[in-house]
This record gives C-alpha cells, structure tokens and sequence, in this order.
C-alpha cells in the first residue's frame, strides 16, 4: 500500500499527509490485528472440525506475537498483499480430510471479507456523521474526517485484497487448499509435492504484475459487492 504513496510522489502528483499516515495506520492495523484474525479463524475452524493442533501450539489467539512474520508484514507494509505465520493443521485429524481441509483453508479468507464489510459499515457512519451519505454524497471536509475515511477505505481494500489474494489456487496459499477438495489423491500429492518451487515462482510474476490482470477485476468485484452488504443497513433507514 504504501509502494503506491511513493508512486504518486514520484509522478509529482500530490499526497497528503493524513492519507499517508491513514494508509500507514491501516497497514499496521492490518498487521497486528486482522492477520492473526486470520490465522486465528483458521486454527478455530480445525479445531471445530476435530483437529486440536493450533489449539496445542499456543495459536488459537489473537497475539499479533504469535503470528508475526517479517517478510509478510514488509509485504502488507509496501504492497497491500503479505502472510503471517500459518497455524499447523493436521489433516489427519479430521473426520473428512478433504472437505474439512478446504473449510478451514476457507476460515481465513472469511475472517478478511468480515473485516472488510464491518470496515464498510464504519466507513458509512463517519459519512452519515460528517452530513454526507452512504452514496459516497457530500460531507463536511475536515482533516478528522478525511483520515477516518482515509483510514477505513484502506482497512477495506487490504482485507478484499488479501481475500482475493489467498483464494488463488497456488499452493501454499488458501485457494490451494479449497481445489484440494475437487482433485484425486494422486493429483492433490502431486500438486502439493511441488508447492514451495510454484509458491516462489508465484510469488515473482505477482511482484513484477503478472497476476494484476486477475487480482484487480476480481479486487474490484468483491469491493462492490462488500459496498453493497454494507450500505444495506443504512439505505433501509433512506439514510
């Protein structure tokens, strides 16, 4: 997120310092409190499901400690997109390895959309307060304002982006482990057999944009329908 602050410095276009510190604010919010979410909903949808691995390791909590990953947060930081430390999860222990699996790979994606939509939700309340609408109409400008507008927008746009993100069927990330649910056995091993070469691979074509044709529609998809969800309360009122 803030790779994009530094592109509109450099192209001369102007910034000011209350998006950079929302957008700075947002990022560490996202660091420290929706990421170990994330990974939290992951351990309690397995240990639901009958596997107590994160619950034994310490992981069903909320500590940002727990879950912190330095090259993740660097991600989050500068590009919108990075990872905690995942949660162990043992197939094994669940009743239906394959459908269980794919519940609790799709816990995390989850956790992100509801923190969108509840940023949705804020995001209105500061309009409706400020005099504007849910419709994005007019409100009364305001440095207060604009940084909790600022600041809201950004906590929605990291959360769809890394739902949008985690969803792809690369292995490691989450998406990986939902197709799992629709492959053989002799696929899923090979498919997995090789997931740390196919994860760094991805991982390069995603920072020189390969994916950006994919991820943006798909981004701007879920914006619109996590929008929708939360201007639904207030456009029931005619707010």
């Amino acid at each position: 997120m803030l790779y994009s602050v530094f592109q509109s410095i450099a192209n001369g276009q102007g910034i000011s310092m209350a998006t950079v510190i929302a957008q700075l604010l947002a990022s560490l919010f996202v660091v420290f409190l929706i990421l170990p979410f994330h990974e939290f909903a992951h351990g309690w949808a397995a240990n639901k499901l009958g596997d107590p691995t994160a619950k034994y390791a310490g992981r069903l909590t909320l500590n940002p400690l727990a879950s912190f990953d330095a090259i993740g947060t660097l991600g989050i930081l500068l590009f919108g997109i990075g990872w905690a430390k995942p949660v162990p999860v043992n197939p094994r222990n669940f009743k239906n390895p394959k459908k269980d699996m794919a519940l609790t790979a799709f816990a995390g994606p989850l956790a992100n959309l509801l923190a969108s939509l509840i940023s949705g939700i804020l995001l209105n309340v500061v309009l409706l307060a400020s005099g504007g609408s849910v419709t994005f109409g007019t409100y009364v400008p305001s440095a207060v304002v604009t940084f909790f507008i600022n600041f809201f927008l950004y906590c929605m746009t990291i959360n769809i982006s890394l739902a949008v993100f985690n969803l792809l069927p690369i292995p490691p990330l989450d998406g990986s482990r939902i197709i799992g649910i629709f492959l053989s056995s002799q696929a899923a091993e090979i498919y997995y057999r090789y997931e740390n070469i196919i994860m760094w691979i991805f991982m390069i074509v995603v920072f020189f944009g390969g994916f950006n044709g994919i991820l943006y529609p798909l981004q701007r998809l879920f914006a619109e329908g996590i929008m929708h969800l939360a201007n639904l309360p207030f456009l029931a009122f005619g707010l």
